[in-house]
């Protein structure tokens, strides 16, 4: 006998006050007690962010009687024993001023959930189909708000929502209705079909985008990735939505969906020539979350197969998902024509750099990283440069290397290894184990990795890049950054415009010195040091100068004597030296 579908309904109860009333109700609970939980993190921001303790208020009933409710942990809450079958209903009171892509947010301007923060488990009853009704806010202000989401409409259900509109949606499950974040209010909406797949971006907050260019350059980015895992889509529509703010960067993947927030200079403007630094940002992080349709919404780790909600679930694979993604989402934005060679070389050496300046590469391998992003990555501090590396960074890098090993060592690619995994695992539901991405290479290639993963993935070598690049005739060349002044090895900030050391680098100049993060520098030379004064002071010093520097540790005045180190030679650059036919056997092209 089919399931009877859990009725979930949302509103913004109060947008001044950023509350939105949910509804939960089951219409065959537990008899001993059914209980409820809302999720402890939200899969794609590997953090425990406790979403229920934005639940200002919660009570249960049944048929407008009133069912004691039990907080039985942080997140979970149980209803009395019931002899009785009648349906329950669970009202909670959700508060929602997160503006990110991982929690809610509401006022009078718009709404935006995702499930995870909004929609409770049935515990016990997760696989059962839901339907959530989309309902606006009171007022004649309201009017005018609409819907932008990936969620499937009702069809045949009376009260089913029509196009952009509210009312009634279905999933077939909880783990899909926490996977099509909403959109409501007064957005801006533009369309295209990618591959016969409508695609439609809803873009909330002010801006002058250019939306013809949008969607132009994202049809042509998510063409070439339908087609880099083939068709059809794995999904019947898809939905872009973005909130432009003054400044924001971030993205999360749903399997429909992505959201997005951008700063509204980096959308294109009508009239633009050729492409911004700030839009091929932008271009990035669209074409990171769509690869992610494949890669990690449906080729998954068998450890998030299914997900725990209530805790964390640990892998070593992030650097494969988010590393591999991260690898992709700018070689597709040069393979579909959207950048140029020397874009994807800027980005690439960029890329480079960044993981060569952080001396937590040497320190921590990239299948520790991802197994500790719950702990590490995503809560870093003042010591995480010198004790993290980055699995999106780095393993776009290993990445690289993976494929340039496979294209120059045998007749395979990353690609042909992509789609390999997207046909065992991706379109079976059989979660990724820890060690098949090198079975799989090996496999296709005839290759012994083993090697390869041990230093690349599991240990902190340093990888042989400019090896592998220059078969491909491409060379990678390290200089210093744009200035050649001394070094004292930390990365600074400003706070009440005061001169603070966020970072200090290990075996850095001012480490050795004494220095530690959080100090504030006062003066140099027994002359005062500002933001804006440091980078002049030290440049008229040589490699080698000691200078006294005078800091405040909380409120103690220190004296510090610093011997300065040259500049970093830690800023690659990657030049085409020769035009190779490895070049055009569908790496840098299609």
């Amino acid at each position: 006998m089919a399931s009877v579908p859990h009725l979930y309904s949302i509103r913004p109860l109060n947008p001044a006050a950023h509350t939105f009333e949910v509804r939960c109700t089951v219409a065959q609970p537990d008899p001993a007690g059914q209980r409820f939980a809302l999720p402890a993190w939200i899969p794609g921001s590997y953090l425990i962010r406790d979403f229920a303790r934005q639940i200002t208020a919660i009570h249960a009933e049944c048929e407008g009687t009133p069912v004691r409710l039990t907080k039985i942990d942080k997140h979970t809450w149980q209803a009395a024993p019931r002899k009785q079958s009648a349906p329950l209903t669970v009202i909670s009171e959700v508060y929602a001023w997160d503006l990110s892509v991982r929690g809610a947010h509401l006022d009078e301007t718009h709404a935006f959930f995702n499930g995870t923060s909004v929609f409770l488990r049935v515990i016990g009853q997760e696989d059962s189909p839901c339907l959530v009704d989309l309902q606006p806010p009171a007022g004649r202000a309201f009017k005018n708000w609409r819907v932008a989401t990936s969620l499937d409409p009702a069809q045949g259900e009376k009260g089913a929502a029509k196009e952009l509109g509210f009312g009634l949606y279905r999933t077939a499950d909880y783990d899909e209705l926490i996977d099509h974040p909403v959109e409501l209010g007064r957005f801006t909406l533009a369309r295209f079909k990618a591959c016969g797949v409508p695609h439609s971006i809803a873009i909330t907050g002010r801006h002058d985008a250019d939306l013809d260019r949008l969607c132009a350059d994202l049809k042509r980015v998510c063409e070439l990735q339908i087609r880099f895992f083939g068709e059809p889509a794995p999904m019947p529509r898809y939905a872009f939505l973005v909130t432009a703010v003054g400044e924001g960067y971030g993205g999360l993947e749903h399997r429909a969906s992505t959201a997005l927030l951008c700063s509204r200079d980096d959308l294109p403007y009508i009239g633009m020539k050729g492409i911004s630094e700030g839009y091929r940002t932008f271009l990035g992080l669209c074409s990171h979350e769509y690869f992610h349709a494949w890669n990690v919404k449906r080729i998954k780790p068998a450890a998030f197969t299914p997900y725990d909600l209530d805790r964390e679930n640990y892998t070593t694979l992030l650097w494969a998902f988010e590393g591999i993604t991260s690898y992709y989402d700018d070689l597709a934005l040069l393979r579909s024509g959207v950048i140029e060679l020397k874009d994807w070389l800027e980005l690439t050496a960029k890329t480079i750099s960044n993981v060569q300046r952080a001396p937590g590469r040497l320190k921590q391998t990239l299948a520790e990283s991802s197994f500790d992003a719950w702990s590490k990555f995503y809560r870093p501090d003042e010591n995480t440069p010198n004790a993290v590396v980055s699995y999106y960074a780095k393993g776009a890098l290993v990445a690289l290397a993976l494929d340039l090993t496979l294209r120059q060592r045998s007749k395979t690619s990353l690609d042909a290894v992509m789609r390999a995994l997207w046909m065992r695992h991706g379109q079976t539901g059989i979660g990724v184990g820890e060690d098949d991405v090198r079975r799989v290479a090996e496999e296709l290639s005839g290759l012994n990795l083993k090697r390869f993963f041990a230093d690349a993935v599991h240990g902190t070598t340093e990888l042989p890049l400019k090896k592998l690049l220059a078969p491909f005739g491409i060379t990678l060349d390290w200089e210093t950054a744009k200035t050649t002044t001394p070094s004292l090895g930390v990365k600074t900030g400003t706070e009440s415009k005061e001169l603070k050391l966020a970072n200090v680098y290990d075996g850095g100049a001012a480490q050795t010195a004494g220095l530690s993060a959080g100090d504030v520098l006062l003066a140099i030379d027994g002359l005062r040091v500002t933001p804006a004064s440091l980078d002049k002071q030290l440049a008229r010093h040589q490699p080698g100068d000691e200078i006294s520097v005078h800091a405040f540790r909380r409120d103690e005045l220190m004296t510090f004597t610093v011997r300065l180190d040259p500049a970093p030679v830690d800023t690659a650059k990657l030049t085409l030296v020769a035009k190779s036919e490895r070049l055009h056997r569908g790496w840098l092209t299609r």
